[in-house]
């Protein structure tokens, strides 16, 4: 039982991370949609939308959880 709830559990944490990742594109796309970005606030949306794969990315390679 404890493999089964772990397994969930991962999932969802992957889940949440994949929302993450998908929410940090939109929001960049979108602002740049309504206005032209400063090389600040494009950077920081960049790192933002990097931060999201790298977690994804490592979550992925600790608990092979991938879709």
């Amino acid at each position: 039982m404890h493999g089964f709830s772990s397994s969930v559990l991962s999932c969802l944490e992957r889940k949440r991370l994949e929302e993450d990742l998908s929410e940090a594109r939109i929001r960049g796309r979108n602002l740049s949609r309504l206005r032209q970005l400063t090389r600040r606030e494009r950077m920081a949306l960049d790192e933002r939308e990097q931060t999201a794969q790298a977690q994804l990315r490592d979550h992925d390679a600790e608990h092979g959880c991938q879709r």
